[in-house]
């Protein structure tokens, strides 16, 4: 038997803090990471390679990347938008890239400045660039507002599902489906996935789920019903796209490892070693707001 039944991506260091009202050091940030690696997550988004002057939180990512790096027994993964973005993670040293490719229009544009064919054309070239580095490197395509988007609105299914097969075909091995803005529902989960999984296969593997309204947990059982075993989340439940309004509140990932755990789920994650992690977030960004259920029964008890 495996030793984990799900596999959680922490990417609080990357989205929980692009959109943070503060600013965490280079220095913490290498201690939060380790701390999180310490509890036993498996991967962890470190960064991102975008524009500094855009998303100043990310400026250091480079440092972060090399410091990661000498983590033993933890995977590090770094967000691209676009070739140029990919050319600096793979100069860093980063192994694992993941592309957002938004399924709305407008957010696309606004996120990257491409429409979605363009942003596939390019991933297709991020792939040539991985597969060419030394070592080479995974590249994995997370699909934006795949359940809706605040500036376009309903998202038509049939158009991630082909925007899936699109990537299929320019080669990616790894696709997620990502609620950006928190819109989704379990019945939408479930239906999603099932069509994507009709044009991909077992290419699609993952699921990026905001709480904005609250059915993050509920949206994870939906995936989890429907054979998805990979899950994105953020420590406190902090995240954010800065050009997605109303994009707030990853689902938390200490509130995510205890409800699969008490369903019978192995994460691999130690509970109390994560809160130990989520203490030194609340040190590095006082002020912040922490979100969650556990630590709050944790507090009570």
């Amino acid at each position: 038997m495996s030793e984990r039944d799900v596999t959680i991506c922490e990417v609080g260091p990357r989205d929980g803090l692009q959109n943070a009202r503060g600013r965490m050091t280079t220095a913490d940030k290498i201690r939060w990471i380790a701390a999180l690696a310490e509890a036993g997550l498996p991967e962890i988004e470190v960064g991102s390679f975008v524009r500094p002057d855009l998303v100043p939180a990310m400026a250091d990512t480079a440092e972060v990347v090399a410091a990661a790096k000498r983590i033993e027994g933890v995977s590090i993964v770094v967000l691209v938008p676009n070739r140029k973005g990919a050319e600096r993670a793979l100069a860093a040293g980063a192994r694992k890239l993941t592309v957002p490719v938004s399924a709305s229009r407008a957010h696309s544009r606004a996120n990257i400045r491409m429409e979605p064919e363009q942003a596939v054309a390019q991933v297709a070239e991020i792939l040539a660039l991985a597969r060419d580095a030394d070592p080479p490197a995974e590249v994995a395509v997370g699909i934006s507002t795949a359940f809706g988007c605040t500036l376009q609105g309903t998202v038509p299914e049939g158009d991630v599902v082909r925007l899936a097969e699109a990537l299929a075909e320019a080669g990616v091995e790894e696709i997620g489906l990502a609620d950006t803005v928190g819109h989704a529902n379990p019945a939408q989960v479930k239906r999603l996935v099932r069509a994507v999984r009709a044009g991909v296969g077992e290419r699609l593997v993952g699921l990026h789920l905001h709480d904005t309204r609250g059915r993050g947990l509920a949206n994870a059982v939906a995936g989890l019903e429907e054979g998805i075993r990979a899950f994105d989340s953020s420590l406190a439940g902090l995240g954010g796209c800065p050009f997605a309004p109303g994009a707030s509140g990853n689902v938390a990932t200490e509130d995510l490892v205890w409800m699969f755990e008490d369903m019978g789920l192995r994460t691999g994650v130690d509970l109390d070693r994560l809160l130990a992690a989520r203490a030194i977030l609340a040190e590095a960004l006082p002020g912040e707001p922490l979100h969650g259920h556990l630590a709050r029964v944790r507090c009570a008890a």
